[in-house]
């Protein structure tokens, strides 16, 4: 009853037989006679314990985890798949996650993504509404229909992007560069394929609907950019690219969420808390702090297709003076799969943990 092969039905026939052959090893040591019936209760509880002992020792060893159900990240991957198609569409740089701190309440204000390229600039948020969707004269929207199957209220969605861009404008302006008024567009982006409506016509012409999201191309006029061209810097090639490089520089240091890439194309944004597990483990990872290192990527240690019960983690050193890093700059450590990272999400009262298994990158904000 050894467990003879790995993958596939091999795995689910050989932990069965282990189960199957429980029963005649115990009787090696029973007397050679019929048991009473009580006896006979006892030993069948006993298959049954060592059974799934077997189980979960099986899981502990070679299971990967299954931490990435446990999160909605529909949302959020929704809002990175409009950040990838965006850059693909238009070129440029785009920014997920930005926290920027708002003078007139004292916090920090959420912004989706940030899409920069050459000499143009937009704020977008991304709201991955599933159901019919109508508006308020007030401009407010209502979902109905959705998988809450309960309607959702939005404030005016339009008003809450066009705020961020004001918010986005006033801190470019505290860290030194000066805008023309207004230098920032703004879109409300509905990706979501089960987004439904009986009057798009009615959105303003700063919403994407979904069926304009699906035919969208880079010289599209739902989402041109070419309107802020010739405003203050006069069209001059260098005063836009001089501006642009400005922009990107103060934006790859701008507060920002947390980022864990997950396996299956999920991401969670958040706030990064620590690392629980052994202690020698949690130990090699006590330099992991956002004042010294900017990524973390995990890698695999898995020898013959078996699931690794150790991983190595590579960390990148944060430089503030470059975006990028050199292969010179990872340091390296290795640490048993079971180590968690204790995460608490965007918009979540509720703190996480992961294990290291199931995750492939983590994002550190300064």
């Amino acid at each position: 009853g050894a467990v003879r092969t790995w993958g596939g039905n091999g795995i689910a026939s050989d932990v069965f037989s282990i189960h199957l052959e429980l029963p005649f090893r115990l009787s090696a040591f029973l007397p050679n006679q019929p048991l009473p019936f009580p006896s006979v209760v006892v030993v069948m509880w006993v298959e049954i314990l060592c059974g799934l002992i077997v189980y979960k020792l099986f899981r502990s060893f070679f299971g990967s985890g299954d931490d990435v159900l446990d999160v909605e990240t529909s949302d959020t991957n929704a809002v990175f798949i409009v950040a990838n198609r965006l850059e693909k569409l238009h070129g440029g740089k785009v920014y997920v996650g930005l926290r920027i701190p708002d003078p007139d309440t004292g916090l920090r204000q959420s912004i989706d993504v940030v899409l920069v390229t050459k000499g143009e600039a937009a704020v977008i948020s991304v709201k991955n509404l599933s159901g019919l969707v109508s508006m308020n004269g007030d401009g407010s929207w209502v979902c109905e229909g959705g998988s809450g199957h309960k309607a959702e209220h939005l404030p005016n969605p339009v008003e809450e992007v066009k705020k961020q861009a004001s918010i986005l404008e006033s801190y470019l302006e505290q860290r030194g560069i000066a805008l023309p008024e207004g230098y920032f567009s703004y879109k409300v982006i509905l990706p979501n394929p089960k987004f439904r409506t009986i009057h798009a016509s009615y959105f303003p012409s700063e919403v994407i609907t979904y069926d304009q999201w699906t035919i969208l191309k880079p010289e599209s006029k739902s989402f041109s950019l070419s309107w802020i061209k010739g405003a203050v810097y006069g069209g001059k090639k260098e005063n836009q690219e001089s501006l642009t490089q400005k922009l990107n520089f103060i934006l790859n240091s701008a507060p920002m969420w947390d980022r864990l890439e997950l396996k299956g194309s999920k991401y969670v944004l958040g706030e990064f808390l620590e690392f629980k597990g052994k202690t020698e483990d949690t130990m090699a990872l006590k330099h992991v702090k956002r004042s010294k290192v900017s990524q973390l990527v995990v890698q695999k240690t898995s020898m013959f297709g078996l699931a690794p019960s150790r991983l190595q983690v590579l960390s990148c050193a944060r430089d503030f003076r470059s975006e990028g890093a050199t292969s010179s700059e990872w340091k390296e450590e290795t640490v048993r799969s079971s180590t968690e990272v204790v995460f608490q999400p965007q918009n979540s009262p509720k703190v996480r943990k992961f294990k290291l298994s199931s995750v492939i990158s983590m994002s550190l904000s300064a």
